[in-house]
C-alpha cells in the first residue's frame, strides 16, 4: 500500500478546508495559511463566530463606488459626496490602499479614480479588466483638468501610464496629464511610500 499521502491529506478535513481557503488570500502560503486556521481553531466559539459575522458583514455591506471605484459603505462614497472636494483634478491610482496612503496626508483636496489594478499582460490583466470606461466618463464629464498619475513606478505602472497618455491625447486634449514626482524609487508602489517621501512627490508633481 502507498505511504504518499501528503502533509494535507493527513489534516482533518474542517481544518484543511479552512487552510486551502486562506492560502488562496494574497501573501498567505499553505504553511500560513496553516497556521491562521490553526488559530482560529483556538479561539473561543463567540471570537470565531465574530470573525466569520465579519467577513459575511465586509462582502454585504461594502460596495464600489460607481463614480471613482473605490471600496465604501455607500455609493457615492463620502470622498465623492464631499461637495468641498476640486473636481478639477482627479488622481488616478491603482488600488484602494493607495488612496487611503494618499488621503492620509490630508494634502490632496481633489478626486480619485480607482483604476482596479495595473497593465499585466504577462498576469493577463489587459484594458478591459480595469476602470478605462469609468476613467473615459470621467474625463468626458468636463469638470477635470488636471489628471495626476499615482501609479507607482513599476515596470506595469509604466505601461499603464503611458496607456493613461494615450487615452487622453487622442480624447481630451485639454486635459493635462501629472505624475507624482520622481522620489518615488523605480520600482516601488505608492502604498508603501512613507509619508513624508509621498507628501514631496505629490506638491512636485510633474506634468508628463
Amino acid at each position: 500500500m502507498s505511504s504518499s499521502r501528503t502533509s494535507g491529506d493527513r489534516l482533518p478535513g474542517p481544518l484543511r478546508e479552512v487552510a486551502e481557503h486562506l492560502s488562496r488570500l494574497p501573501g498567505l502560503g499553505p504553511k500560513s495559511a496553516l497556521r491562521a486556521a490553526l488559530a482560529l481553531l483556538k479561539m473561543p466559539r463567540e471570537q470565531a463566530a465574530a470573525v466569520g459575522q465579519s467577513v459575511l458583514t465586509l462582502r454585504e455591506r461594502l460596495c464600489l463606488c460607481r463614480t471613482c471605484a473605490s471600496l465604501a459603505e455607500a455609493d457615492p462614497c463620502p470622498i465623492c459626496a464631499d461637495a468641498s472636494r476640486n473636481r478639477e483634478q482627479l488622481c488616478l491610482v491603482a488600488e484602494w490602499d493607495s488612496l487611503l496612503a494618499l488621503e492620509e496626508m490630508s494634502l490632496f483636496r481633489g478626486t480619485y479614480l480607482v483604476l482596479g489594478g495595473l497593465l499585466s499582460p504577462l498576469d493577463g490583466v489587459g484594458p478591459s479588466g480595469l476602470e478605462f470606461d469609468l476613467l473615459r466618463r470621467r474625463l468626458a464629464s468636463g469638470e477635470v483638468r488636471e489628471l495626476i498619475l499615482a501609479l507607482g513606478a513599476t515596470l506595469d505602472a509604466e505601461n499603464t501610464a503611458s496607456y493613461v497618455k494615450n487615452i487622453v491625447a487622442q480624447g481630451f486634449p485639454d486635459i493635462s496629464v501629472s505624475r507624482l514626482a520622481q522620489g518615488i524609487p523605480m520600482g516601488a508602489e505608492v502604498k508603501y511610500m512613507d509619508r513624508e517621501t509621498l507628501r514631496q512627490s505629490l506638491l512636485h508633481r510633474q506634468a508628463v
